[in-house]
């Protein structure tokens, strides 16, 4: 586990991110006209009203001649002010406790990196952590000030510690991704951008899971994180004759791995990536895979605006 915020992004990181900003299909389509805020406000939207200024507001919309008329700040609003609302989805369950380098791990720098983003172009940012349940949540996090709140929230995630065989979602038709993304989407009510980050290694169905961020006031995104032990066993240290616990709910298999096992693992792993692929492509999600091997940097850098997430 990270120890330090500058485990998750370090300053020279957060420059680069500072030049990017998260980007919706949707409204890039028009369907959600007015809930980005504009990037060229004063230039090319109309003046609707003032509010006081805010620290980590952008001072380029500080109103300095009423600043000198009666020495406060105050801010210029524009009717296509509102922001865009991004909730970042973590996965935290005990599967993501896994890998070298650990799911977990990358999955709270790509969260951190994405909420950062944010944050920096005035977007309202909430993060979420979930597993067999919603585990916690910062939200309504706007401009650079709560930047280490939620850096503290990233770093305080861990897999629940409760015993598999006493774990609610160990009922049969529970679905832990299910009931998270239930939970997320029964609370929420506005518009906005949904980054679900996930190895998606959950006995429910996932294309019933997912259904409940497909919704039209949802702009989708699913990010799939593998450990290369995973993709690849035999590198793992995956071999011979073993007897494997199941990490999330405590099943027991023996097993002798061999070459006809170790393909026909292969192919039901690409197969159930295809599956996790497909049910997001119909219901309008945007899906990447990746594995934790990758480069942090060029997998922010460049698979993500690659899929059209960053721009």
């Amino acid at each position: 586990m990270a120890e330090a915020p500058g485990d998750l992004l370090s300053p020279g990181f957060m420059h680069q991110l500072e030049r990017l900003d998260v980007l919706s299909r949707k409204i890039l389509q028009g369907k959600l006209q007015g809930e980005r805020r504009s990037k060229r406000r004063g230039q090319s939207v109309e003046f609707a009203d003032y509010r006081n200024y805010v620290v980590g507001d952008d001072l380029r919309f500080i109103d300095w001649n009423l600043y000198a008329r009666l020495d406060r700040l105050f801010l210029r609003l524009f009717l296509e002010e509102e922001d865009l609302s991004v909730s970042v989805l973590l996965d935290a369950s005990r599967s993501m406790d896994y890998g070298q380098p650990q799911k977990l791990a990358i999955g709270r720098r790509l969260a951190a990196a994405l909420g950062y983003i944010g944050l920096v172009n005035y977007n309202r940012v909430s993060l979420y952590a979930f597993a067999d349940s919603l585990l916690g949540q910062v939200t309504n996090l706007r401009g650079r000030r709560p930047v280490p709140k939620m850096l503290e929230f990233l770093l305080s995630l861990e897999p629940p510690e409760t015993p598999p065989e006493t774990r609610a979602s160990d009922a049969p038709g529970r679905s832990g991704l299910g009931e998270s993304l239930r939970h997320f989407a029964l609370a929420q009510r506005s518009k906005g951008l949904v980054i679900v980050i996930s190895d998606f290694l959950d006995k429910g169905d996932v294309g019933e899971s997912l259904r409940y961020v497909a919704a039209d006031r949802f702009d989708a995104y699913a990010i799939q994180l593998l450990a290369p032990q995973e993709v690849d066993p035999v590198g793992g240290g995956v071999v011979g004759d073993l007897r494997l616990r199941d990490i999330e709910d405590g099943d027991i298999a023996e097993v002798s791995v061999g070459q006809a096992l170790l393909r026909r693992y292969k192919a039901n792993l690409q197969a159930y990536c295809h599956h996790v692929r497909d049910q997001c492509r119909r219901r309008g999600i945007a899906y990447m895979i990746s594995d934790t091997s990758v480069p942090f940097e060029t997998l922010v850098l460049k698979y993500l605006r690659e899929r059209g997430l960053l721009g």
